[in-house]
């Protein structure tokens, strides 16, 4: 079988070496040999490894998916365009392809899976969440029987690692940002990671596959962690949480259709699985309801286990060409997000205000007026002025909403400094 490659940056050239290392491997595993017929780059001026053939580098991407020999097309290049187009092409000219593009998927998964069904070719993806850890391929096959409730978890090392050295070495956000960037986890325009870009388009891919739902990026309410501030680690320090950017994706309501789909910093309780996972780590956990809880960790991204995704996909990729098959798929339905006067969660709310008599009752009135209820405060002084941090009871996400308004009407309100969701140890 023959392969075309679309990219030959981190992932691409990391793809190039396992398949020349894993020949005997490949061959016995799938029944199939895997030969790399030409590899399409942008630069050719580029430094790329030297096992890299220079005779298979090529910049005439058409030719490439044009070519009858090949039957498999693996992009990797990234972004939606041209990359959408060029997986248009490949299945529209009966080549199978791999990707490891979450963007695009978020964005046109449904419409890339329409047509390579109507070509009898496949389109597998299973490292463009989570790397190397094998989640879609669960979620898609064994636990395709499975009735699944929720899937959350840390999908994007970069701002993990980021939260982690503030959390363990007392780094401020921008310090750790470029400690980052310095060791390659952030790139030099890191707003996908931060911003919460990225892991919104893989819990997009993740909720259109656990719950058979059209769920694409527009749908994911999206937080990144540009707020968070060593304060903020401070407090959840003496409380015994920490902090971690979440995807969530929850099917909400057992007789009604709505999701809930968002990705936000939380706080984490330290006894929570999920607060141990650091650095540049994923974990995600899946919950269903014979299967119980599930947990799948590991590297979430890097060269070498993307590239191990990516080579699993093209073997199930040879296997089908093999045998004139093609994956099971289903008919997915629209999507209903969940309105969010049926939202509820537990909140950390930070206030600045005047450090004056009275305060302390006028914001704790405005809570009670909005029928949000207070677990418990803590006010640190500074200056002539305080800064009041409630952690509330389950609330009506709503509720909080109008407290966080009518707060900021205040006239001892100097600012609104931090709103954020805490993950309770059931979850």
């Amino acid at each position: 079988m023959r392969l075309g490659l679309l990219g030959c940056g981190n992932v691409g050239s990391s793809l190039v070496k396992l398949i020349f290392e894993n020949q005997g491997s490949i061959k016995e595993k799938s029944g199939e040999s895997i030969e790399l017929a030409a590899i399409v780059i942008r630069d050719p001026k580029a430094f790329r490894p030297n096992w890299i053939p220079k005779e298979l580098l090529t910049t005439d991407v058409m030719a490439v998916i044009n070519d009858p020999s090949i039957d498999v097309i693996v992009e990797v290049m990234g972004g939606i365009h041209p990359a959408k187009e060029y997986v248009e092409a490949a299945l529209l000219a009966k080549k199978s392809v791999v990707t490891a593009n979450k963007a695009l998927l978020a964005e046109s998964y449904f419409e890339l899976e329409e047509l390579a069904d109507s070509v009898g070719r496949d389109i597998f993806f299973e490292a463009a969440v989570a790397g190397g850890i094998p989640l879609i391929r669960s979620l898609r096959v064994s636990l395709a029987g499975e009735k699944l409730k929720r899937v959350i978890g840390i999908v994007n090392g970069t701002t993990n690692f980021i939260l982690t050295r503030m959390d363990e070495e007392g780094l401020s956000y921008d310090v750790a940002l470029e400690l980052a960037r310095q060791l390659g986890y952030a790139e030099a325009d890191p707003r996908a990671d931060i911003e919460g870009i990225d892991a919104a388009s893989k819990a997009a891919i993740l909720a259109s596959i656990a719950f058979g739902k059209k769920v694409r990026f527009k749908d994911v309410s999206r937080e990144g962690i540009t707020k968070v501030t060593a304060s903020d680690f401070e407090f959840a320090r003496r409380h015994g949480y920490t902090i971690k950017l979440l995807a969530l994706c929850e099917r909400l309501f057992e007789n009604e259709e709505f999701l809930d789909v968002r990705v936000f910093p939380a706080l984490v309780p330290k006894t929570h699985p999920l607060a141990s996972v650091r650095d540049a780590f994923n974990a995600i956990f899946v919950e269903g309801d014979a299967v119980g809880e599930l947990m799948f960790y590991g590297r979430g991204a890097g060269g070498a286990p993307t590239a191990s995704a990516v080579l699993g996909d093209i073997m199930d990729a040879a296997h089908n060409l093999r045998f004139g098959s093609t994956e099971r798929r289903i008919e997915r339905k629209d999507v209903v997000m969940a309105p969010v006067e049926r939202l509820s969660g537990s909140f950390l709310i930070a206030v600045d205000v005047n450090d004056a008599p009275g305060v302390l009752a006028q914001v704790a009135t405005v809570f009670g007026e909005n029928g949000v209820s207070i677990n418990s405060m803590e006010q640190l002084g500074f200056m002539n002025q305080a800064r009041l941090i409630f952690l509330t009871h389950d609330s009506l996400e709503q509720d909080v909403i109008n407290t966080l308004a009518k707060l900021e009407e205040l006239d001892c309100v100097r600012s609104l400094r931090q709103a954020m969701r805490v993950l309770s140890e059931e979850d």
